[in-house]
């Protein structure tokens, strides 16, 4: 098994970056994100996944070991392989999707690539369980100054319009909200963070 690779960036594709390992280029799978922060010629050390199927074998990377732990943990979940768990880790990464599961919120999950809406309520039945809530960040109590009641019902207020909780709870974590705004005034502005 591949724990890491380590070694300087040759090239980074839209899913992959090919990693100069003592003369053997790897080329890793990796989020957007992981992706983003990449230049060629840097050093790296990616935490990886090595998959073995009959047919293939593929590196799946991180840069942060706690997604490494996700994505093994989204593998254990019934009809997700390495290319839905890497989706899934791409569209709700970190505490995103730790929190969509502990909440139950399969919609955010359902918007990642190939990932329905069956896939995505078994991932949050079969991890809700199994995911530790501290360190994830919730709402309440992270913004001092802020009267949660109204806070609160400006949350319920827009998942009432569809949003999904995670992204309203992600948003509203963002937001400069004072003791002096009105709900609707934080209404407003939530709406147009979301929008």
């Amino acid at each position: 098994m591949i724990s890491y690779v380590s070694g300087i960036v040759e090239y980074v594709d839209t899913e992959k970056v090919i990693v100069d390992n003592n003369g053997i280029g790897l080329s890793v799978f990796m989020t957007n994100d992981d992706l983003s922060v990449m230049g060629e010629g840097e050093e790296v050390k990616i935490h990886t996944y090595f998959n073995v199927k009959e047919d293939t074998m593929q590196l799946y990377g991180f840069l942060k070991r706690e997604n490494l732990e996700m994505f093994k943990l989204l593998l254990t979940v019934n009809k997700v392989g390495p290319k839905g768990a890497l989706a899934i880790l791409t569209t709700c990464p970190g505490d995103m999707l730790k929190m969509s599961i502990v909440s139950g919120d399969a919609k955010t999950i359902a918007n990642a690539p190939g990932i329905g809406a069956k896939t995505a309520e078994r991932v949050v039945l079969e991890l809700k369980d199994k995911i530790e809530i501290e360190g994830v960040e919730t709402f309440e109590g992270d913004a001092p100054n802020v009267d949660n009641e109204s806070t609160n019902d400006v949350i319920e207020a827009l998942i009432g319009l569809g949003y999904s909780k995670t992204e309203v709870v992600s948003t509203m974590k963002k937001l400069d909200i004072t003791d002096e705004m009105s709900e609707e005034d934080i209404l407003k502005i939530a709406l147009a963070n979301l929008s």
